[in-house]
């Protein structure tokens, strides 16, 4: 229990932030109030924009030149951050506030070896060079480095995200800070790599004792590890209470709209489409009076449009602002697609299939360090259907992708047939048609888009050079395409800067439909957009394969999207698959050992970690992967010697559920509880 005499290790009373934009103050953050007790993990949730990393950068004053704190404070320990002179400000960021950013590859210098990196850190606090060397091995042993001495004398480079980011969190504990800010540390990370950085930070905290601001837009890892959570929108805290009652019994209509986005267990594209949050957030400072939320909520009346509603109690520690707080439970959710009439099957299982992959296989180098990234993969995909691809990072789902799409040769030997003609492993030596055919959805939309291009340039080249429409026909045809993924004629002259992050992807995703495709390869399309986003991006990806027959290959570490869109799943390891099967087969079991560690792993809003497989040593090295079954040396259900020496067959029961073990298929298990995002 909090000692009331204690001060709270962070403390917001009614904090503002404005920037200068144009010659006006422009409000992000308005009277937000908050504290951090001391040991306690607070989380803050909210769509990108609505103020999380704004409050981070607050409260070390390191707000960015335009940006100021316009009215209230900010204290940690009880010492006001905006009155300290340089000198205590210097102090206070070396030694009571460390940060952990969303990329650790950008937080490390890729020219200094990771030994010297850790070490730099103690060094400032005072200690000597073989001091701080000894003390910086010590450290990275504690966040579960395995061999420290050996990472010390690597580039960040030569290091998964996984232990980049144990290497950062080490850094930020080196001077045991009272307050521990980790801005999204788990984003792009694989829900093994997540579940262990979440335990570890856990554990972490308890041994250093350090309070911890958690911002992120992954709900699931908020609830397994925060005790209480602040939800923000538009720069205003309008929800806030213990994590679990709070995500339990949402008294905000925004915070209950982002529950409802999440791909709940059971729900798949062909029953109902995921619930969403109509509208988009509005521009800071766009509504003087009134609530925030308004323009977007389903309860609101005229009072609401009017009134700026005050924060309520609604039960022991929990507040909300709205003014009809009782009524949450009263929001509609989606039409089930059976009453609405919108979505029809997934495609037929018989006749040609779309993608036909056999035995393909590629390596990297030459021995003695040849690395085998593909072994022998085949796969059938179907016209209407959506393929689910998983595995950790390294088990070569990207490698299969490139060479999809002929940016990869792979090895001879193996074969891929698009509509049940050969495909050339080489992109240049495709017809034209082919590469129309198959085109691609990138993660990151901002990379994948030319910034200086309009909408209607990105999209009308793509339709000229994959359909050979120019004129009226292109923008007539740039209209359809705009209108297919609800966007309006508004957006044809924004560039990429000047819009949404869901609009970015919906104009990549109506780019590659540009070429009316029949297979289209969805390289984690969602998992950097906030999840009342990612829920619009996955209806419109569903509704679009329902009425063009076109067939995904979707590569997703997030499990609760993958049991959303995939009639089928493959799960990859080493480069080699270990499972394949109908998506319920796969995720409801039997499965295989390792595909039930990763759905065990999977986080869930709930908050509950019971029954999580955690998976000893490291994933192996692909120069000298394994003998027998690649994954003996870290599977928890291994049976004995036969698991090192011989390698398990590939069996499939009459529903084309194949299984790589050399357990028998009743001894396999099935899912303690459905994952979810």
């Amino acid at each position: 229990m909090t000692d009331p005499a204690v001060p709270p290790v962070l403390r917001l009373d009614d904090m503002s932030v404005s920037y200068r934009i144009r010659g006006r103050a422009v409000p992000v953050l308005s009277q937000v109030n908050l504290s951090i007790a001391k040991g306690e993990v607070y989380g803050l949730v909210g769509e990108s924009g609505s103020g999380k990393s704004t409050v981070a950068l607050a409260v070390q004053r390191v707000l960015p030149a335009n940006g100021r704190m316009s009215g209230g404070r900010a204290l940690i320990n009880g010492r006001d951050v905006g009155a300290l002179d340089r000198a205590a400000l210097l102090q206070m960021r070396a030694r009571e506030v460390a940060m952990v950013f969303q990329d650790p590859g950008r937080a490390l210098n890729p020219s200094i070896t990771i030994g010297r990196q850790v070490a730099e850190a103690f060094e400032i606090l005072g200690a000597s060079g073989h001091e701080a060397r000894r003390r910086a091995e010590e450290m990275l042993t504690r966040v579960r480095i395995s061999s420290p001495a050996r990472v010390m004398e690597r580039y960040p480079h030569q290091l998964s995200g996984g232990m980049q980011q144990r290497v950062v969190i080490a850094m930020a504990l080196a001077k045991d800070p009272s307050l521990l800010i980790l801005d999204e540390p788990t984003t792009g990370l694989d829900a093994t790599i997540e579940a262990e950085i979440l335990d570890l930070v856990d554990t972490l905290r308890r041994e250093f004792g350090a309070s911890i601001l958690f911002i992120s837009h992954n709900l699931g890892a908020i609830a397994g590890l925060c005790d209480r959570v602040g939800v923000l929108y538009a720069g205003r805290l309008v929800e806030e209470g213990p994590v679990r009652d709070l995500f339990a019994d949402p008294r905000h209509p925004y915070t209950a709209g982002l529950l409802r986005c999440l791909p709940r267990p059971g729900l798949r594209k062909d029953l109902a489409p995921l619930d969403t949050i109509p509208g988009f957030p509005p521009a800071p400072g766009s509504i003087p009076v009134g609530c925030v939320f308004a323009p977007r909520c389903a309860l609101a009346d005229e009072t609401c449009r009017t009134i700026d509603p005050p924060l309520v109690t609604t039960g022991a520690g929990r507040v909300s602002r709205c003014h009809h707080h009782d009524r949450v439970g009263d929001l509609p959710h989606a039409v089930p697609r059976a009453a609405a009439g919108t979505l029809a099957p997934a495609g037929a299982s018989t006749g040609t299939p779309v993608l036909e992959l056999t035995a393909l296989s590629k390596t990297y180098g030459s021995a003695p360090y040849a690395v085998q990234a593909l072994r022998d993969v085949s796969l059938r995909l179907m016209p209407g259907q959506t393929l689910g691809l998983v595995g950790e990072s390294g088990s070569g789902k990207s490698t299969l992708a490139h060479a999809l799409l002929g940016l990869i040769a792979p090895d001879a030997g193996g074969g891929m047939a698009l509509d049940g003609a050969a495909l050339a492993p080489e992109v240049r030596r495709r017809t034209a048609e082919q590469i129309k055919t198959l085109q691609i959805v990138f993660q990151n939309p901002d990379s994948a888009l030319n910034r200086s291009h309009s909408v209607r340039r990105l999209i009308g080249r793509a339709i000229t050079r994959l359909g050979g429409l120019k004129g009226a026909q292109r923008e007539a045809q740039v209209t359809r395409l705009l209108e297919s993924v609800r966007l309006t004629a508004r957006q044809l002259s924004a560039r990429p800067r000047q819009l949404s992050g869901g609009m970015k992807q919906r104009v990549a995703v109506a780019r590659a439909f540009a070429g009316n495709p029949r297979l289209v390869v969805c390289d984690e399309p969602t998992s950097a957009l906030d999840v009342s986003v990612q829920a619009a991006i996955l209806n419109l990806l569903a509704e679009l394969q329902a009425e063009r027959q076109v067939a995904y290959l979707l590569i997703s570490h997030d499990l609760g999207v993958v049991r959303y869109l995939s009639d089928w799943i493959a799960v990859l390891y080493l480069g080699r698959l270990l499972e394949v099967g109908p998506a319920a087969r796969v995720l409801d079991g039997p499965h295989h050992p390792y595909t039930e560690a990763l759905l065990s792993a999977a986080p869930s809003v709930s908050g509950e970690r019971t029954g999580r497989i955690r998976l000893t040593g490291a994933i192996p090295s692909g120069v000298s992967p394994p003998a027998g079954c690649l994954f003996h040396t870290r599977c928890p259900r291994r049976i004995g010697p036969i698991c090192d020496t011989e390698e398990p067959p590939f069996t499939a029961d009459a529903h084309g559920h194949a299984i790589r073990c050399h357990l028998p298929r009743a001894e396999l298990g099935r899912s303690l509880a459905p994952a979810t995002a």
